[in-house]
């Protein structure tokens, strides 16, 4: 009935419009401030803002009470030497050591002695050895061999190459009578030497080399025949004669040759050097 009613009052209201030809032209105009009202209820609380900038450092605090000890850390470098201390008190004196036995000298002199004639002896018998059964001669610095083998020069040399040396090469006067006087002491009157001519110099004359290639300096002895000899002969090799001198030999003659070795030279078990004897 209620809703029946309303429809009725729209309905009439809207026929009344619907007639009407007047236009309003009227302004709407704000009116007069009304009184403030009351303030309201809190409301919720806000989300939170962005950060503001940082505040001035505030007020160092009162100092805490100390915590636990940490765990041990690394040890660190080594430090520099201290200074040295004071000397401390002097200890106790030791017990008293036992009584000890008388020494009997005598019998370690006689000892040594015996030791020294021994090795005496032993020279002796290396000597004996080296100058009697092996035929070896000997200066300061070398030990020099008689291989009584004919061969020809180049076979001597590659022979005394293959024992550990060289063909003898008398540089001085002392070393070449050393030699001279083994060739006749062995009953022979020549032998090859490590002596040789490399090449003929513009007037005509032999340039000679020793078996190491070193050239002849101050010393030589050639004889006065050889030495004409020098100039025209096509004899390259050069023998010792039992007299001391040298002289011009053809090269494929066969012939003893005499070997040297230096003592210097290291061998085997780390003594000193000592020609192979095989064949000699």
């Amino acid at each position: 009935m209620m809703g029946l009613l309303v429809l009725c009052v729209f309905a009439a209201v809207f026929n009344y419009v619907s007639a009407s030809t007047e236009v309003c032209t009227n302004t709407l105009l704000p009116g007069a401030k009304g009184d403030q009202g009351e303030i309201g209820e809190e409301g919720d609380q806000g989300k939170l803002g962005k950060g503001g900038p940082a505040g001035l450092p505030g007020v160092p605090g009162e100092t805490g009470l100390k915590g636990e000890m940490g765990h041990t850390g690394k040890m660190g470098p080594v430090g520099d030497k201290g200074d040295i201390g004071d000397t401390g008190l002097e200890g106790p004196s030791g017990l008293k050591g036992h009584t000890g036995t008388t020494c009997d000298c005598g019998r370690y002199r006689k000892v040594v002695g015996q030791l020294d004639i021994n090795v005496g002896k032993l020279r002796n018998a290396v000597k004996f050895v080296k100058n009697v059964i092996l035929g070896l001669k000997e200066t300061e610095e070398r030990y020099y061999l008689l291989v009584k083998e004919s061969k020809r020069f180049r076979e001597a040399s590659m022979n005394c190459k293959l024992r550990g040396g060289t063909l003898a090469m008398p540089k001085t006067s002392n070393t070449n009578q050393l030699m001279a006087d083994y060739v006749g002491e062995a009953g022979l009157t020549r032998v090859y030497i490590g002596v040789q001519a490399q090449s003929k110099d513009t007037d005509g004359t032999s340039s000679y080399v020793y078996a190491d290639s070193s050239p002849l300096q101050a010393f030589s002895s050639w004889s006065p025949e050889e030495e004409l000899l020098s100039a025209t002969t096509n004899s390259t090799c050069v023998e010792l004669l039992s007299t001391g001198s040298w002289a011009h030999v053809e090269c494929e003659a066969t012939m003893f040759f005499i070997c040297e070795f230096p003592k210097s030279r290291r061998r085997g078990g780390g003594g000193r050097g000592t020609p192979a004897l095989a064949s000699s």
